[in-house]
């Protein structure tokens, strides 16, 4: 089989990626997408079924649910902790990818993925010109085949391979712009001694135009060291919703896409029910068929029938009210089913409870999302730590002890921003002694005082290096 060979789990996600892709871009991707969204009503020319889907209106509510949660989990910068003694840390988190994007800027297009499509992937490569590793971003589409078995009892992937578009010059015009198409494939063999070393391969697919026939044909091959020696594991990190493993995960929205294509379906009926019915249209009796009618009041309209007749013919029933009522529960349904922030400002009433109840629910989600990419990027940063540092005799960065590395998303969605009189009884408070200095700190930390990556001591110490007003020194 050819190296283009997809894994039958990528061939049943595909085209759910391809869906929330175009529904993420917009109008016009919906519109091209033409009867993969919008079917065809029967009996409609093809010219008649172009101006039923020009009308259409496609209400963008999925767009604006990622853009919303995308805010709520960068509402505060995350929070990075790596050993003092990588000097190389300072320069990865302003240049990660070796394309100018910061980490802070990295982890963000991997929410975007995860939250579109729940799945993306990091390869972590070393440059050698640089002397730096750098990351490289995959798209769900593009990791098209894996595999993974159990390797010094860890369940680790022996085969990913990853489809590669590279933009290079027109062979014919040095100004056009064509697309090289290469799969990359990472594979974990055994080695001497019952190890195991990682090999990164290049390959191409070619087609023999007489036959047909697609073949395979291997480009080159590199091997990764590390101490000189050949890494143990495939330095690449899934990214997932509710995992990060090598399986596709289910797609957060995709129960509010379906409902925004609802809603896109039904304002294509609604607005081609009122392109026909909105308008009155004229009728005429007892003028005789050769008679050139014409309405106005310049006009006059003669006729030798007194029976002669002249109105308007007007729509009337419930047909429309059924599309609007469709129409607006649906939109109710979207905002139920995570676009919170599509509904009006006022709201029915609704007690404290149900309203914690149903806001919990959906910052749960988001919650899940922001502690997996938390995880995944906290395994990027490892191996850019491991792999840097040669001092570790660990062979993968799995071995390394927890916490020396980790990358925090924001878990707070809500905001909790301290008023003037709540700080100052809380100051009051604590100069009563009502409670220690470590509590008030991190009631003005949960009060978005205080930023959320500085730690109680840092705080001490910054407060020893200034001047103190007398009140609050006798105080203490």
């Amino acid at each position: 089989m050819p190296v283009d060979t997809q894994h039958p789990e990528y061939a049943a996600m595909l085209p759910l990626w391809n869906r929330a892709r175009a529904i993420h871009a917009g109008e016009d991707a919906v519109k091209n997408g033409c009867e993969t969204f919008l079917p065809k009503p029967t009996g409609l020319t093809d010219e008649e079924y172009e101006a039923y889907k020009t009308r259409a209106n496609f209400y963008n509510a999925t767009a604006r649910t990622t853009t919303g949660y995308i805010g709520m989990i960068f509402r505060r910068q995350p929070i990075t902790v790596y050993p003092q003694s990588q000097a190389i840390f300072p320069t990865f988190e302003t240049d990660t990818d070796l394309l100018g994007t910061t980490l802070e800027g990295y982890a963000k297009q991997i929410a975007h993925e995860v939250i579109q499509v729940a799945r993306a992937g990091t390869l972590i490569e070393w440059n050698d010109t640089l002397d730096r590793p750098h990351c490289v971003h995959y798209q769900a589409e593009h990791i098209v085949n894996w595999r993974t078995q159990p390797v010094r009892g860890k369940s680790r992937a022996t085969l990913i391979v990853l489809r590669e578009c590279t933009a290079v010059p027109g062979a014919d015009d040095e100004f056009s712009t064509e697309y090289e198409e290469n799969y990359r494939v990472l594979r974990l063999v055994p080695a001497f001694e019952g190890g195991w070393e990682y090999l990164s391969e290049l390959w191409t697919v070619e087609t023999d135009e007489t036959t047909r026939q697609r073949t395979s044909r291997k480009i080159r091959e590199t091997k990764a060291l590390r101490l000189g020696k050949p890494l143990q594991a495939i330095p690449f990190v899934f990214h997932g919703a509710r995992h990060n493993r090598a399986q596709p995960d289910k797609l957060p929205l995709e129960d509010l896409i379906s409902v925004n294509l609802d809603h896109y379906r039904l304002d294509a009926d609604y607005k081609h029910a009122l392109h026909f019915t909105a308008l009155p249209t004229a009728w005429a009796a007892g003028f005789g068929k050769e008679a050139n009618l014409t309405l106005g009041s310049g006009r006059i309209l003669m006729t030798e029938d007194p029976a002669a007749k002249l109105g308007y013919l007007e729509y009337f029933g419930h047909g429309l009210n059924s599309f609007e009522k469709a129409i607006e529960r649906d939109e109710k349904l979207m905002a139920v089913l995570g676009a919170r922030l599509l509904e009006s400002q006022k709201r029915q009433a609704e007690t404290a409870e149900a309203l914690r109840i149903r806001q919990g629910g959906e910052e749960s989600i988001l919650q899940n999302i922001a502690t997996t990419i938390s995880d995944s990027i906290t395994d990027v940063l490892r191996w850019v730590c491991w792999w840097t540092d040669r001092t570790p005799k660990e062979a993968t960065p799995d071995k390394l002890p927890d916490k020396i590395t980790t990358f925090r998303l924001n878990k707070d969605f809500g905001t909790n921003a301290i008023n003037a009189d709540d700080l100052k009884a809380i100051v009051e408070s604590w100069q009563n002694n009502a409670f220690s200095q470590d509590t008030l700190l991190e009631l003005l930390r949960k009060g978005e005082v205080l930023p959320e990556g500085r730690t109680n001591a840092q705080e001490k110490q910054l407060l020893n290096k200034e001047p103190r007003k007398q009140g609050m020194e006798e105080s203490r």
